[in-house]
């Protein structure tokens, strides 16, 4: 039995251009069903956004002929809200700013960037990142290792060294060849130009391999008697724990 053109699923339709289609529009995005208008979706002319629902059809659609967005569909909803009623989303922060760099909405992006969340991350913690010689190569570098030396076992170690002015390298590498280990496994952060101290480095490497889904914890490593620095001036023994 054919369907009259009237009661065609919305995605049958998308064959010429979106400016005849209904100002109401169906949306699958990551699985998350939102209804919503053209206008409302349009509304940021400049945006990615914008762009798909603009002229000839951009997106796919799915088996109920709703437009498909292959985006995680829990944030679009904070999306929304903003296109609705410029209401800058307070949950979820980093997650929807994602999604806003995505969608390309300057504004909102802009507005978020204000927030703390993502203004401690990007000027505060970021740029301080920014200034430690080879960071996020070492901490791949501290990855490699304990993943290396987790064979049969329930947890493995890296050893890193963090040196905080220009004055401790030397002090770092005496006290470095004093140690009765591999030095090759030792993974050397600093010397940095800037106001955080060693322990907000710590803090970092910690934070940013938990956030690649690694439990780890570190604490100071104490070498044995007669060494000739001391060792948890500089060393720092970081264990992850596999199960």
């Amino acid at each position: 039995m054919s369907i009259s053109s009237e009661h065609k699923p919305l995605g049958k339709q998308v064959t010429g251009s979106l400016h005849t289609l209904s100002p109401i529009v169906e949306l699958n995005v990551g699985g998350e069903l939102y209804t919503t208008t053209l206008s409302t979706l349009k509304k940021h002319p400049g945006s990615k956004l914008a762009e798909m629902f603009t002229g000839q059809p951009k997106l796919r659609t799915d088996s109920e002929g709703r437009f498909f967005i292959d985006r995680p569909g829990t944030y679009f909803k904070y999306i929304l809200e903003y296109l609705r009623s410029n209401q800058v989303p307070t949950q979820c922060i980093q997650d929807v700013y994602k999604e806003a760099l995505f969608y390309d909405i300057e504004p909102l992006i802009k507005q978020l960037e204000d927030s703390p969340q993502i203004f401690g991350e990007l000027v505060a913690r970021k740029q301080f990142l920014a200034r430690v010689p080879n960071y996020s190569e070492n901490i791949e570098l501290m990855i490699r290792i304990a993943r290396a030396e987790a064979v049969a076992s329930r947890r493995s170690s890296v050893i890193v060294c963090v040196v905080r002015t220009e004055e401790d390298v030397a002090r770092c590498q005496d006290a470095l060849n004093s140690l009765d280990m591999d030095k090759k496994s030792v993974v050397k952060f600093g010397p940095w130009k800037a106001a955080p101290s060693i322990s907000d480095l710590l803090d970092c490497i910690q934070m940013d391999v938990e956030a690649k889904g690694y439990k780890i914890s570190f604490q100071p490593h104490v070498a044995e008697k007669g060494f000739r620095v001391k060792s948890h001036d500089f060393f720092y023994k970081f264990l992850f724990t596999w199960w």
